[in-house]
């Protein structure tokens, strides 16, 4: 199995960073293909430009994004690593939706039908953030995320979204917690991964 694991977060001593080595350990104990995009050490540019906009209607893309386009294309499974900024993807992540996820390559439409491009391919996100499970249900965040996220990137491009995680209070997690989410993430990987 391909695996494309896309990080976006510029500490690597980040509660990230040690998910994001979970999920490799994970995949290299089953001794799959991974590829990790670390969208800060590669100095990934998330800016969308005019002249970036201009070309992907004219179906063309920069040596940058057409390098992200083609690892996405070998990939089989995805998973997107990030922490939950502001209610929202990072700047990072956003920018690299904003400019990977063009038309033509991520989604195009058929006589005024919307379809993605990215079928075939399944994926996994992994989120952290700042308030609980609680506080996100009591004002409607969760569903707004799943909406804004997995709706409107993520399924609308295509992909098969097999479990999208959400690690609440990640800056008050105890090594406890850590642990436990290790788990998840394990669990995840051999039950679920690697069953198609």
């Amino acid at each position: 199995m391909r695996h494309l694991i896309i990080y976006a977060h510029p500490n690597e001593n980040s509660l990230n960073h040690h998910l994001l080595n979970t999920v490799v350990e994970s995949l290299q104990s089953r001794n799959q293909e991974i590829m990790v995009r670390d969208l800060y050490k590669i100095g990934f540019d998330p800016v969308l430009s005019l002249t970036d906009m201009q070309e992907q209607r004219m179906g063309k893309v920069s040596e940058d994004v057409k390098i992200e386009q083609e690892y996405i294309s070998w990939a089989e499974q995805i998973t997107f690593i990030y922490p939950i900024w502001w209610t929202g993807l990072p700047a990072m992540m956003k920018g690299y939706i904003d400019r990977v996820f063009s038309y033509g390559f991520a989604y195009r439409y058929d006589q005024g039908i919307q379809k993605g491009l990215l079928k075939g391919k399944k994926t996994v996100i992994i989120n952290t953030h700042g308030k609980s499970h609680e506080e996100y249900e009591k004002t409607g965040m969760d569903k707004a995320l799943t909406l804004t996220s997995d709706n409107g990137i993520f399924i609308y491009s295509g992909l098969e979204i097999i479990r999208h995680l959400f690690f609440d209070k990640a800056d008050k997690a105890t090594s406890g917690d850590f642990e436990i989410w290790k788990d998840q993430i394990k669990n995840l990987y051999s039950e679920h991964a690697f069953n198609y």
